[in-house]
């Protein structure tokens, strides 16, 4: 059977009305549409023709008709219609990203519930470094009577220090020798070759400042590994007790309690290769928990080697044009806001000047 245009075009109806009333939809609602020029008995045709086709489901024995998962996959995919912001709506989101994204300690949290408040619908926020960062270079600066600090130069630009309180005097001279051997023995490694016998080796030929090797280790170690980490929040759950699908008390209560971050753990990495925006309808799911609902997702540029992800959870009859636009002009500000602003470029007289 052949779906044509025309059978896309009530695909496409059936799927829009169901996102606005949330009750199943019967050829005389379709007919009424003003861009739908052809009989109920053409429609009813066609939403039997799509129904054998799996591509629309009839829950009660009434002629209404919902939308199954491969209906809402080919509607996302080739029917729906582009969703612009209005005014407001961008004025509403800007404000709220000026307002409440003034420090990024808490940024992971605080996306979820923006995310959450844009779409009403249950939010996922996950920040996480690029995995594979190694030092690049190590500076040891004395700091006055007692004390040295640590400077360490990361692969990907990133640039960390910490102040030791020396256990032994060391000079400058001590301290030129560690820097030497901790840039030849431990730049260029990744967290999980830092070994115990790797210390031995170093500290062996470190000299009078030997006593630093450790402290140097631990920092490095903790420092890489935290490169690979990965924040997660989700806010909002209780947003999908509104949706006529959870009135149900038992499937509120399943659907409830598996929006944890052990269900959405797996959703990062099916973004980890992708571009865009993704949507996974029902079954498309990673986790079995999430089988009953669509996830929609994209990804925004943090700087200095991390990358953000939002994306939000919600029944299959969700708004994906509206919820799409508004994830993507998240998104879009997000990365704009974390941008770093490019630096000048200096006139060739003046950079041979600073090498200088």
């Amino acid at each position: 059977m052949e779906l044509t245009e025309r059978k896309k075009k009530v695909l496409r109806s059936v799927v829009d009305l169901y996102i606005r009333t949330a009750e199943p939809v019967g050829s005389k609602a379709i007919t009424e549409l003003p861009d739908m020029q052809y009989s109920s008995a053409t429609i009813r045709n066609e939403m039997a023709d799509l129904t054998a086709m799996g591509y629309l489901e009839q829950p009660h024995t009434s002629a209404g008709r919902v939308p199954s998962a491969a209906g809402y996959r080919l509607y996302v995919d080739e029917l729906m219609a582009d969703y612009r912001l209005s005014m407001d709506e961008t004025k509403s989101i800007n404000t709220a990203i000026e307002e409440k994204m003034q420090r990024v300690d808490k940024l992971v949290e605080k996306v979820a519930k923006l995310v959450s408040q844009a779409t009403d619908l249950p939010a996922i926020s996950v920040a996480s470094r690029q995995a594979g960062a190694t030092v690049r270079r190590f500076e040891l600066i004395l700091a006055g009577q007692g004390s040295v600090i640590l400077v360490v130069m990361l692969s990907d630009d990133q640039v960390l220090n910490k102040l030791i309180k020396l256990p032994v005097n060391v000079t400058e001279a001590d301290l030129k020798i560690l820097t030497a051997v901790l840039n030849a023995a431990m730049t260029g490694l990744s967290s999980d070759e830092f070994t115990p016998e790797l210390l031995e080796r170093v500290m062996a030929s470190a000299g009078t400042a030997a006593s630093l090797v450790p402290i140097v280790m631990e920092f490095t170690t903790e420092t890489l590994s935290r490169q690979a980490s990965t924040n997660m929040a989700v806010a909002g759950q209780m947003r999908l007790l509104g949706q006529p699908e959870y009135r149900d008390v038992d499937k509120a209560q399943r659907i409830m309690s598996s929006l944890d971050e052990d269900a959405l753990a797996n959703l990062p990495a099916v973004m980890q290769n992708a571009n865009g925006t993704q949507v996974l309808v029902g079954p498309e799911n990673v986790a079995q928990e999430l089988k009953d609902t669509s996830v929609v997702m994209t990804k925004f540029d943090i700087g200095d080697g991390m990358q953000g992800m939002i994306g939000v959870v919600g029944p299959t009859r969700m708004d994906y044009a509206k919820v799409t636009a508004r994830l993507s002009y998240f998104a879009e500000s997000l990365s704009k806001m974390f941008a770093k602003p490019e630096q000048p470029q200096l006139p060739a007289a003046q950079e041979d000047a600073k090498e200088d």
